[in-house]
């Protein structure tokens, strides 16, 4: 399981990976920067014109490390992976429920109920630490967001689950602004933008969900689950739609809050942004500091509700597919979403 927790980011167009031995190694200016052994890893992150070898490639392919490909910004392009050795009949099982209208749908509110149960937990947080933003909306929001998980309960089918989600996630950016308690005068958030992020907070949040979903997909694969078949999520080419599904239970509680801590703390500030088209997009060395604070942040624990157990962060979204695929194997009687406290 230690795997899960490290990934190796290379973000100078500068660097040169091949492979040396049992290891990865990196070359800036035909110098060796740094050596990471194979069985180390679990995944690495290329990032803008990164070079490699293609005896690396096939390297990481036997040895089970992911290769995934990111443009200069962050937005994903690829991955590079060995043959998938999952287990043929868990996906088969995987594939049977997900072709079930009251299987998906039955899955697919674990998903969202545990969605707006962060999404409330996150607010409620904020509430207590800042009293202030409570006549704001916020208190309407929690109150909101608590009747929408009943309403998560009577949907008939996934469109009207869908839709429940939707005005759920409108009610909670609605106020999304207000948790930001930075004094930086150029950010500020009015509402969810997305290809492109129209503002900063809203290029950190995609970033972050980003580099949340490539672990989440990883975790799939690594205990044989077909990241692509999801629930909730339709199936689209060269869609982790399963991942997507996945990522709900952490959006609010793990990236939400891990992105706001970035800006309240002054540790990202609007000069580490710039405006490139219509989007807006980090500076390479702001992008370096982000993703340092979250390879950090994978290092926190908690205490899992359901295996009552301390638990890395990094680890979750390991812990959360292997009870997915004990739940598909029929080793669980109910799938246990992942509800933060």
């Amino acid at each position: 399981m230690r795997r899960m927790l490290n990934t190796l980011y290379v973000t100078n167009t500068d660097a040169y990976l091949r492979k040396q031995d049992d290891c990865i190694a990196v070359f800036v200016d035909n110098k060796k920067a740094m050596s990471v052994p194979f069985h180390l890893l679990e995944g690495m992150v290329l990032f803008g014109h990164v070079s490699c070898s293609t005896a690396l490639l096939g390297a990481c392919a036997s040895h089970g490390v992911r290769v995934t490909l990111l443009d200069e910004r962050g937005r994903y392009m690829a991955r590079v992976e060995g043959s998938v050795s999952g287990n043929v009949l868990l996906r088969r099982e995987q594939y049977r429920r997900a072709a079930d209208e009251a299987e998906s749908l039955s899955l697919a509110k674990r998903f969202v109920a545990a969605k707006l149960h962060n999404q409330r937990i996150v607010l409620q947080h904020y509430a207590r630490d800042y009293p202030d933003i409570r006549s704001l909306g916020v208190e309407d929001a929690i109150e909101s967001l608590r009747q929408g998980r009943q309403d998560v309960v009577t949907a008939k089918n996934l469109d009207e689950l869908r839709g429940v989600e939707g005005n759920a996630a409108h009610q909670y950016y609605s106020v999304f602004g207000l948790l930001l308690r930075t004094s930086d005068e150029g950010i500020s958030f009015s509402g969810r933008s997305r290809r492109p992020p129209k503002d900063c907070v809203n290029a950190a949040l995609s970033f972050a969900y980003t580099l949340m979903s490539r672990d989440i997909a990883s975790a799939c694969e690594a205990v044989g689950l077909d990241p692509q078949m999801g629930f909730l999520h339709a199936c689209r080419p060269g869609r982790s739609s399963l991942a997507l599904d996945l990522v709900e239970e952490f959006r609010s509680a793990y990236v939400d809050r891990f992105v706001l801590t970035l800006f309240n703390r002054k540790q990202l500030r609007a000069t580490d942004f710039i405006h490139e088209g219509q989007g807006v997009v980090f500076k390479e060395k702001a992008l370096k500091r982000v993703l340092a604070s979250w390879q950090e942040r994978k290092q926190g624990q908690m205490t899992h509700p359901f295996l009552d157990d301390r638990v890395k962060l990094g680890l979750l979204p390991f812990v959360q597919a292997q009870l997915l695929a004990k739940y598909l194997r029929g080793d669980l009687t109910d799938y246990p979403a992942l509800l933060w406290k």
